[in-house]
């Protein structure tokens, strides 16, 4: 059960994963064993999954997003595994979202240009195990990520 001290290093954690442990525990309103102690916990109960950079991508040349929706022609658990299994092989696609509506995955693909995307679309995404059906929509711009 988390109380409101590890909520509150959850909460500074999420927005600054570079801070210093004094730090943290300064701002939670703990010395720093106790907060280690908590961060240790919160990593090993697996609240806490991962730390990563938060790069721009438009400076690392993958400005191009596009979502796309891809419908199966198979939805048996056995289909959904094979499909889930092969898309984690393409490095292209940033998320993926198993949907309960009209399509069944709503899939974030990050590229160079339209042009390396409309080859990810036509060469892996459609390639895939049972995908009957994809639409495609390009993002203008990020409002919030």
């Amino acid at each position: 059960m988390l109380d409101q001290f590890d909520r509150s290093i959850i909460d500074i954690l999420q927005t600054d994963g570079r801070i210093t442990l004094t730090e943290l525990a300064s701002r939670v309103g703990l010395t720093k064993t106790p907060c280690a102690a908590r961060v240790k916990r919160l990593e090993a109960d697996g609240y806490i999954l991962s730390y990563k950079a938060v790069v721009d991508c438009e400076k690392l040349g993958l400005g191009h997003v596009a979502f796309v929706q891809v419908k199966l022609n198979n939805t048996k658990l056995s289909a959904l595994e094979a499909f889930n299994e092969a898309v984690r092989h393409i490095a292209e696609i940033e998320q993926m979202h198993l949907i309960a509506g009209p399509f069944d995955y709503l899939v974030k693909v990050r590229t160079t240009d339209i042009n390396a995307f409309r080859l990810v679309l036509g060469e892996k995404i459609s390639a895939l195990p049972h995908v009957a059906h994809t639409s495609t929509f390009v993002s203008m711009s990020t409002v919030v990520d």
